[in-house]
């Protein structure tokens, strides 16, 4: 993308103006199909990237790829990276991260399951959308 991110809405008007030109030219293409091109005449690889990093998504996350988390998976604490973020519509993302230690998610002292990596899709409030049966978010970012 160019110096300057764009926002979401620019972005969409270019590829209805896209999604318009070519259709005059016989060539009509979908609006989605429009979107993709949009997002790769900008060397972005799809419109999911695009939209995670148009200016309303930069303005509602503070996280990007990289940065350190802490926080609680399924009950227990952990640290570690955020190894991949995707735009999951207007207000969620979801997140992928590497744990600097493995984290136990069995309740049984009998059965360890290792996670290495978790991943979950996420509100603006760093709380996952699942939840376990009693209520509580599966993820929460500090």
């Amino acid at each position: 993308m160019s110096h300057e991110l764009h926002q979401t809405g620019a972005l969409k008007a270019q590829a209805r103006r896209l999604r318009l030109a070519l259709e005059g030219q016989g060539r009509p293409v979908s609006h989605s199909a429009a979107l993709e091109l949009v997002a790769q005449s900008h060397g972005l690889a799809d419109w999911n990237t695009a939209a995670a990093l148009s200016a309303p998504a930069q303005e509602e996350r503070a996280r990007s790829l990289g940065d350190r988390v802490s926080g609680r998976y399924l009950g227990q604490a952990f640290t570690g990276r955020i190894h991949a973020l995707r735009r999951k519509g207007p207000r969620h993302q979801e997140i992928e991260i590497q744990l600097d230690q493995p984290v136990n998610v069995s309740r049984s002292a009998l059965f360890e399951a290792l996670r290495r990596r978790i991943r979950s899709t996420i509100g603006p409030e760093g709380r996952s959308v699942t939840a376990t049966s009693d209520g509580v978010p599966h993820l929460v970012l500090d």
